[in-house]
């Protein structure tokens, strides 16, 4: 079998370079419209002590070999944003970041264990605000990349078209034919995975005896639902069941949901946001409910970051955002898959 030629080889090059000017433009556009709006482009640390808590979150790991003698364990960060609330604590209002994140155990065509994270975090503004935000984003990198719609993978998507609002509960209804409202959990109590299954089994979705409430939930999102977001147009699905939403805030209207929404175009997950949960005692509780469910599916955990417990006790309400700029950059440029716009690939041997 001929190997391909490496993504450094002129002739491989020459073929992405349009898409890596595209990214570059949307990069120099977005940093233009945050400056424009008064936020300040923050650097945070790569080297964290812990790279979130999120059960099905996996990290790489390091070591620091102190000048003194022994050795001190670090991760790769799998997100700025422990540090980055840390700055909410320390003062700063508005902050946005082009992170470079890692994630062990992704590879594909929209996946790379190393990427370009745009975080952005918002002080005493709401997180309706961050919608506006992604919104506005779709646009201008659009724009920047010279193309007027998106396309991947058969689906089609108009970012100038007004975006969908959807909540969880709507779309469980419309694409599974479930009604998630009977199965979520009161505030501090964790939803039965039980009564859950004969629902997902009865929509004609495949369960087992082992499933949790969560596994459930997710493979309803991915199987019956997923497929259908930012077809057409972008869509905002929003109100997530708190159980599924570690670090944002219950919404005031239903506790059992919490202030989190995730961008779509042409079925393609752009974007991650938060009301941001800040309350410590609460946190810590959701971080140790994620390390047991860890422990049990990879039998490993992860250190929970008491620095990050300790600013929020000082950080304003707020709302965040993470964006996956090289799904975007991908989108708008019009290449069809994400090493297109990543200047060097993460070589796999």
């Amino acid at each position: 079998m001929t190997r391909p030629s490496p993504w450094w080889h002129p002739s491989v090059h020459e073929d992405r370079r349009p898409f890596l000017l595209a990214r570059a433009r949307i990069a120099a556009a977005i940093r233009a419209d945050f400056a424009a709006r008064d936020f300040l482009e923050v650097e945070t640390p790569v080297l964290q002590v812990s790279p979130g808590n999120e059960a099905h979150l996996h990290a790489f790991a390091t070591l620091w070999r102190r000048p003194e003698g022994g050795t001190l364990p670090y991760y790769l960060r799998t997100s700025p944003e422990f540090a980055a609330k840390k700055l909410l604590a320390a003062g700063e209002p508005r902050i946005f970041e082009f992170a470079r994140v890692f994630r062990d155990r992704e590879r594909g065509t929209t996946h790379h264990p190393e990427f370009t994270m745009l975080e952005w975090y918002r002080a005493r503004e709401p997180y309706e605000t961050l919608m506006e935000d992604c919104v506005r984003l779709l646009r201008l990198a659009s724009n920047a990349g010279g193309i007027s719609g998106f396309s991947f993978r058969g689906r089609t998507c108009d970012p100038f078209a007004e975006a969908e609002r959807l909540t969880l509960v709507a779309a469980f209804e419309r694409h599974a034919g479930i009604d998630l409202s009977r199965f979520l959990a009161p505030p501090g109590e964790e939803p039965e995975a039980a009564p859950f299954a004969e629902a997902v089994a009865a929509a004609g979705i495949r369960t087992a005896p082992d499933d949790t409430w969560a596994d459930l939930f997710s493979r309803v999102l991915v199987e019956k639902v997923e497929p259908h977001l930012g077809d057409g147009t972008p869509t905002l699905l929003c109100e997530y069941p708190t159980s599924e939403a570690a670090l944002a805030r219950p919404t005031v209207a239903d506790p059992r949901v919490a202030e989190r929404f995730e961008l779509y175009a042409c079925g393609v997950e752009l974007a991650n946001a938060f009301g941001e949960l800040t309350d410590p005692v609460e946190q810590r509780r959701r971080f140790e409910i994620e390390m047991e469910e860890k422990a049990r599916l990879y039998g490993e955990r992860y250190p929970i970051d008491e620095g990050f417990l300790e600013a929020l006790e000082h950080m304003p309400e707020a709302s965040g955002c993470a964006l996956g700029f090289d799904r975007l950059a991908m989108l708008a440029s019009g290449a069809r898959r994400l090493d297109d716009v990543l200047w060097a690939p993460v070589e796999i041997s």
